[in-house]
């Protein structure tokens, strides 16, 4: 069972990375799961209070993820309708690809804003690449804590990988051929 869990937290740990950038994966809950799969392998030695704490964070980038877009928009000088926009182009921009996903947003927020207000382009322009760049931030701080939560699962459980599990699969894998 302790080989099953310490596999399933490293492609947990790996699908959390490449969560952060797809927006329908879970990236950060994606990490804590590879993690809770090295907390509960018997030679963990990991703290309850690390799971804790990585729970909190990981709740707390998701949530800045979410709502971050928005307030950047407003940040830049957005209006609602520009907030709006953002958060639509998100949803919007996955389905249409790597590129959708990273010009949503900015699309969306200036849509948003000329909807509101015609007449004033360049401030639409302005709001759109403050969406843009809230885009880069929020994946820049999930990125930032998936690699934590891998790095932390790798040292839990990598001498434990060495030891053990890299032995039976490489007798499993010659017995096999």
């Amino acid at each position: 069972m302790d080989i099953l869990l310490s596999i399933c937290a490293f492609i947990l740990a790996i699908l959390g990375i490449a969560g952060c950038i797809v927006p329908v994966l879970p990236g950060t809950l994606l990490s804590y799961g590879g993690l809770l799969c090295s907390y509960f392998a018997s030679y963990s030695q990991m703290s309850t209070s690390a799971l804790w704490i990585w729970l909190a964070v990981c709740i707390a980038v998701s949530l800045a993820d979410y709502f971050l877009p928005a307030w950047m928009t407003r940040r830049f000088g957005g209006s609602r309708a520009g907030s709006i926009g953002a958060t639509i182009g998100i949803f919007v921009g996955f389905f249409a690809g790597p590129v959708g996903i990273i010009l949503g947003p900015f699309v969306g927020a200036v849509i948003g804003e000329l909807v509101n207000d015609r007449s004033d382009f360049a401030k639409a322009l302005v709001v759109g690449f403050g969406s843009f760049l809230s885009f880069f931030v929020g994946t820049g701080i999930k990125l930032i804590v998936a690699v934590g939560i891998l790095v932390h699962v790798v040292a839990d459980i990598w001498v434990h990988v060495v030891a053990d599990i890299w032995p039976a699969f490489w007798n499993w894998l010659t017995n096999l051929f």
